[in-house]
């Protein structure tokens, strides 16, 4: 038996619980893993609460992220032992996820975690950080360089923003944050940014073209709030896109990106293709200053995670959730 996050629904209601579970329980895959920590994303954070149809199948154990040890394992790449990582594809969604202290997966999702992280900074991570090394290197892709100007970088107190803010502020970037919580200015710039705007600024309808400023721009907010960051993005500048915190609308004009030539990418970290997962570990790896992870998250204990998920929802919680499963 081991202890996890079971959701259900049934004619009972939607609820979520911390309860034992057994391993003959666990879905079908060719690797098991004793998982050391997981974290909590806002997606999961959704599936606890059912306030977003994020589950696909019940019961489901909820979590995007985990690290731990290989117990079993049937793949080529793998061997008893081993320390792998899994961001995204589908897990607490459509196979259980990382909130619990064993899991069974597809080894093609797996990576090997390698180099200067332990367990608990790759959970400090985690897909948050995963997905804003995405957002820096298709910056980087369609040539924005630190010379050109400034980047934008939206819900910067959160995983996404914070993690983004400290590497492009290590390469070199000037960051200018957007946020709506003034009580976390102090720790937006301790990640490097130079200037923090108020969410209010960007939230609310605008117009089709505003004042050029952005070089580039990094929105994990998605709905008004990207609008807005196109029509002052500079010509020929880039927007990642990654989240939708603030609505799945895109309440927009196409005159940036006829007039002004603006680009504007999708970042999907669920399904990103193996390569370009090792690509961003590797340069995570290189680029994020370890010294800011200690700032970046905050760990509990797998029963402290669902008092949590509404607290995220809320947008109370700064940086990073990582969960020890074990205690």
């Amino acid at each position: 038996m081991f202890k996890g996050i079971l959701i259900q629904k049934d004619e009972a209601g939607y609820r979520a619980s911390l309860t034992d579970l057994d391993e003959s329980q666990l879905p079908e895959g060719d690797v098991t893993i004793r998982v050391s920590h997981s974290t909590l994303n806002f997606k999961d954070a959704l599936a606890i609460t059912g306030k977003g149809p994020v589950v696909r199948r019940f019961p489901m154990v909820p979590g995007v992220d985990l690290v731990g040890t290989v117990e079993h394992s049937g793949h080529s790449e793998y061997t008893v032992g081993d320390t792998v990582i899994l961001n995204g594809w589908g897990v607490g969604e459509k196979h259980w996820g990382g909130l619990a202290q064993k899991a069974r997966v597809n080894g093609d999702w797996l990576v090997p975690l390698r180099g200067r992280f332990t367990p608990e900074q790759a959970m400090s991570i985690g897909t948050a950080g995963y997905t804003a090394m995405l957002c820096v290197l298709a910056l980087e892709r369609n040539g924005v360089k630190p010379d050109d100007g400034e980047i934008l970088v939206t819900g910067a107190a959160g995983g996404v923003g914070s993690v983004a803010t400290a590497v492009l502020t290590k390469l070199g970037y000037s960051v200018v944050a957007v946020s709506g919580r003034p009580e976390e200015a102090a720790y937006i710039k301790s990640m490097g940014a130079i200037e923090i705007l108020d969410r209010d600024q960007f939230s609310s309808p605008g117009k089709p073209l505003g004042a050029e400023r952005w070089a580039g721009a990094i929105d994990v907010v998605g709905s008004h709030t990207l609008a807005n960051v196109c029509a002052t993005t500079r010509y020929r500048g880039f927007v990642a896109a990654c989240g939708l915190a603030g609505g799945m609308d895109f309440p927009a004009t196409v005159a940036p990106f006829i007039l002004r030539g603006v680009t504007l990418v999708g970042i999907d970290s669920v399904m990103c293709p193996r390569l370009g997962r090792l690509e961003a570990w590797r340069r995570l790896s290189r680029d994020l200053d370890v010294a800011k992870l200690a700032a970046i998250s905050n760990e509990v204990g797998l029963s402290e995670v669902m008092p949590l998920a509404q607290k995220m929802l809320n947008g109370e919680v700064r940086g990073r959730i990582v969960v020890d499963v074990n205690r």
